[in-house]
């Protein structure tokens, strides 16, 4: 009798392993794609709409629609608490993180704001000190490296002759490292309830910004880029974050994290293939040493492990 139902209950679980290791290549492979690809639609989508308020249109779409299929399918809505933490986190996170880098990306290319984005481990790796994260010598060390590639980085063409672009950038990594650290000790929604909360609360900070700014909603934006703001919402948002919580629960963390090292170089090959953008030595040279910064800290955190 025992026997007898622990065949199946073990051809289950064969089937789920030969399942997973199927999907979390193809997951991994998505989020590198579709995530690189990202700062590529922000740029075209801005070609129709102002910075802010295509941000907040964007997590404002894809905050409901995630919130409505999650409460269809039964999960519970967060509580008081948990939402005002999902506010003060989406606020960081999108209004100043996703948002600050619509507005780079008006100055600069698509593919130099993802390198300087790619910074944010760097911060996150700060920033977590304050919370009993203790920075060893190796840590310490990749600190420095990332943080000397960003100074490469700003002596490129591109971000020496927009300064407020690269503060902009500089302020979203930031902000989006804070916000993530902050979160890991406080109440927040569950699962992908958290995500839903945080896009409806981060949505309303980029309006409101967008509009006290003096942004407007556009009447007739090019057909392009509402096209390009449909692929952020769709698959930026919904089918990028479903590729990477499936990645997230299937695979160490260390290689669901792996996207932070593709991206950059991701988002530089589309910007020039597809937008005819430039980079320059400086700008390859400061992505070099920003992401040998980042993968320091995380071998370094992955032996003390």
């Amino acid at each position: 009798m025992n026997d007898a139902t622990a065949l199946p209950a073990d051809g289950a679980m064969h089937a789920a392993a030969e399942r997973s290791r199927l999907l979390v290549p193809l997951g991994l492979l998505a989020l590198y794609v579709i995530w690189g690809s990202t700062y590529l639609g922000i740029r075209f989508a801005l070609e129709g709409w102002p910075p802010f308020l295509l941000a907040g249109v964007r997590f404002l779409i894809a905050g409901v629609l995630l919130f409505g299929y999650l409460r269809l399918r039964g999960m519970a809505s967060p509580t008081l608490r948990q939402w005002r933490n999902a506010a003060f986190v989406g606020t960081l996170l999108l209004g100043l993180g996703n948002g600050l880098v619509c507005f780079a990306e008006e100055r600069v290319s698509s593919g130099i704001a993802a390198v300087a984005v790619a910074s944010m481990p760097l911060f996150a790796a700060l920033f977590g000190s304050r919370y009993g994260h203790r920075t060893n010598r190796r840590e310490m060390l990749g600190l420095l490296i990332g943080f000397a590639g960003v100074v490469v980085l700003n002596l490129g063409s591109d971000l020496s002759g927009s300064r407020i672009a690269a503060l902009a950038l500089l302020l979203a990594a930031a902000a989006w490292a804070f916000g993530s650290v902050w979160s890991k000790q406080q109440d927040m929604p569950a699962g992908p309830m958290n995500t839903a909360a945080q896009m409806l609360c981060g949505s309303a900070a980029l309006l409101l910004m967008g509009f006290a700014g003096g942004e407007r909603l556009p009447a007739h934006p090019a057909l392009h880029a509402n096209f390009a703001l449909a692929y952020l919402v769709v698959v930026g948002s919904l089918i990028g974050f479903s590729a990477y919580l499936y990645v997230l629960k299937h695979a160490r963390p260390v290689l669901a994290t792996s996207y932070a090292y593709v991206n950059p170089p991701v988002a530089v090959l589309f910007g020039v293939l597809l937008a005819g953008e430039h980079v320059g030595p400086p700008e390859i040279a400061g992505m070099a040493i920003i992401l040998l910064g980042v993968a320091t800290i995380t071998l370094a955190r992955q032996k003390r492990a």
